[in-house]
């Protein structure tokens, strides 16, 4: 087993990439070779990225994508865009493979190393505080976010049954009202070409939604999404009333979760609060696929609470090379 630094050749390791997120407790799309070259290309073009790979053989045990800035290193990508972040390693050679990998980065000229969005479970978490010390770094943890998150119940009465009496009975007064106008359809598109004929409908309700969301889908944020909702992982759905597209959503499956990423309305019906609906839509969806968890990702927005979510924290590491010379 070995460690290499490879440069910023994400083609030629996106199979063994792939497979590692395949094996992976939490494959999320964040840290996919598509994602981060999306991300690179259409959003930071001067991105200095490099990878750096433990492997056996041909076999890839972790991958390190990485923004190496010379004094400071740090997990590529950016919190705008990306809500979870972590180094990619092979459940089966956790401990081995992050050592091989420490053992290389420690030989890098970097001074502080920083390892943002890592999930509250994530291995890399939990075991670089203990790690670090016997290889001479300081490591110091602090929550960086939270992504709220509903656990789904066996069925849609259940979760209804488990939500806080007023936030229940403000659903259901919210979906009978949106139920005289007629039955409200979820629309869904899940292969790479309905997704992408969709977009322009998913851009438009982004845009009218709020004014900083039309701020936030720049020319460059678009062909960023564009080229996302084009990845295996992705899902847009969209609330139809009277035939309407009034609200839309772009969602990431992975594994049994449902990850909410971004979402539009109509604000000709914000009375109706389409907005609001189409996520306990979005649950209820969900929970009829035998899902376990639907992810809001992050911020703390109250509406994800009211919807029964709870925190997963978001931690962010940094490491510094302890002092020799005192």
């Amino acid at each position: 087993m070995k460690a290499v630094q490879t440069g910023h050749d994400l083609e030629r390791w996106a199979p063994s990439w792939e497979g590692l997120i395949n094996r992976h407790p939490r494959p999320y799309i964040f840290y996919s070779p598509g994602f981060i070259k999306a991300w690179q290309e259409e959003l930071a073009p001067s991105a200095p990225l490099t990878l750096l790979a433990v492997h056996r053989g041909e076999e890839a045990l972790a991958i390190a994508p990485l923004i190496d800035q010379g004094r400071e290193m740090r997990l590529a990508g950016d919190p705008q865009v990306f809500d979870y972040m972590d180094l990619i390693i092979d459940p089966a050679a956790e401990e081995e493979a992050l050592v091989q990998l420490l053992n290389t980065l420690v030989s890098l000229p970097w001074e502080q190393f920083i390892l943002w969005g890592l999930h509250e479970a994530s291995y890399t978490r939990q075991a670089l505080p203990q790690l670090a010390p016997k290889m001479g770094l300081l490591c110091h943890e602090e929550v960086e976010a939270v992504c709220p998150q509903v656990t789904l119940p066996p069925s849609w009465e259940e979760y209804l049954a488990a939500l806080p009496r007023k936030d229940r009975h403000e659903l259901e007064r919210k979906l009978r009202r949106l139920l005289r106008l007629g039955e409200p359809e979820l629309e869904v598109h899940i292969t790479p070409q309905e997704r992408a004929q969709a977009m322009d409908d998913f851009l438009r309700l982004h845009r009218i939604s709020r004014a900083e969301k039309a701020q936030f889908m720049t020319e460059q944020m678009e062909r960023f999404f564009r080229r996302i909702a084009l990845l295996a992982p992705a899902r847009l759905y969209f609330l139809r009333l009277q035939g309407q597209r009034v609200a839309s959503l772009l969602c990431f499956m992975a594994k049994d979760t449902l990850q909410l990423y971004n979402s539009g309305f109509d604000p000709d019906y914000s009375h109706l609060a389409v907005g609001l609906l189409s996520k306990a839509l979005l649950v209820k969806e969900a929970i009829a696929q035998g899902l376990r968890y639907v992810d809001f990702l992050r911020g703390a927005e109250p509406y994800k609470y009211s919807l029964g979510a709870r925190d997963v924290k978001v931690y962010r590491l940094t490491l510094t090379k302890a002092r020799t010379d005192v």
